[in-house]
């Protein structure tokens, strides 16, 4: 097998490790051909492809993510992740556990943690690799990877998301989500939240977003019903779509751009959180961006 044949082969497990390191998928992508590069001018022929690729993706990751939690210390408003729509790491055997690490709310947990301890617990409890393997990764010892691994474990336990088991039954009220949503129906989207839901929007201060997260059912209700009606007006449509492991939806222009995207985290039959990314610069990769200030300019005042 050749070098380009080996690295194709295991690109989807770059990807999926660099973007849970980074939370970013242009930066997974970029990191991911950072490593081609590595690998191809690599003079020795390495024992293990698998080991010295996912070796530099991390390694590369680390280096990217320590710049990038300066800039995310100065961002406008709440950051989240770039919406993943499908992960390309496939293992039918680990394919809930998969999503669900590589949902919102699990790498808005990650954000708490060091680059190091972040790449550790990636690599090690997301997707088993041994201590070794970790170790050489990381450039740390193995009694420090188990420690890094031991304190990243104990901050995402404090906070670790407890979404519905059964998929199913997260899809069934996704539906009945969207479909009062579309209706403008208040009552049944009222029925859908958890008392204590919440909806932020990560506009990065470059698209219209809400000056603070909404909390409460009657509070979000309220906001989805009254708004989306008017979205509709404007030409604004959505399709149903998983975003970053959950049920959500990509919201689109008239012309199919791409206006944001909506993830729903469902926990005990109900919606605890609704995350919206409307910052243009996380969109790009899903295809040309709306225009979010026009928009929002027909939406507030309709008929100019």
């Amino acid at each position: 097998m050749t070098k380009i044949d080996e690295f194709q082969e295991l690109r989807p497990l770059l990807f999926s490790i660099a973007y849970r390191i980074l939370g970013s998928v242009s930066e997974a992508e970029d990191a991911v051909q950072e490593t081609w590069l590595r690998f191809e001018a690599s003079p020795v022929e390495p024992r293990s492809a698998r080991a010295f690729l996912s070796t530099a993706v991390s390694r590369v990751a680390i280096d990217v993510l320590r710049s990038a939690r300066v800039r995310r210390e100065r961002y406008v408003g709440p950051w989240f992740p770039e919406p993943l729509l499908a992960d390309p790491y496939a293992d039918p055997a680990r394919a809930v556990e998969l999503a669900d690490s590589v949902s919102m709310a699990a790498l808005l947990l990650l954000e708490r943690l060091s680059p190091l301890e972040r790449a550790v617990f990636v690599l090690r409890d997301v997707f088993d690799f041994d201590y070794p393997d970790v170790a050489s990764a990381v450039g740390r010892s193995g009694a420090a990877c188990r420690q890094l691994a031991a304190r990243a474990r104990r901050h995402m336990a404090e906070g670790r998301p407890r979404f519905d088991a059964d998929r199913h039954d997260r899809e069934a009220l996704a539906a009945r989500f969207f479909g009062a949503l579309r209706e403008g129906d208040l009552e049944g989207l009222r029925d859908l939240l958890a008392a204590d839901v919440s909806l932020a929007g990560d506009g990065g201060g470059k698209a219209p977003q809400l000056a603070r997260a909404v909390a409460g059912a009657e509070n979000v209700a309220r906001l989805l019903a009254s708004i989306y009606p008017r979205m509709a007006r404007a030409g604004v449509g959505f399709d149903r779509h998983e975003v970053n492991g959950q049920p959500g939806a990509i919201f689109r222009d008239g012309d199919g751009r791409v206006l944001h995207t909506l993830a729903l985290e469902v926990v005990d039959g109900r919606i605890e959180a609704i995350r919206v990314v409307i910052n243009p610069d996380k969109l790009g990769h899903l295809g040309p961006v709306a225009d979010a200030w026009a928009i929002n300019r027909r939406v507030r005042h309709p008929g100019r």
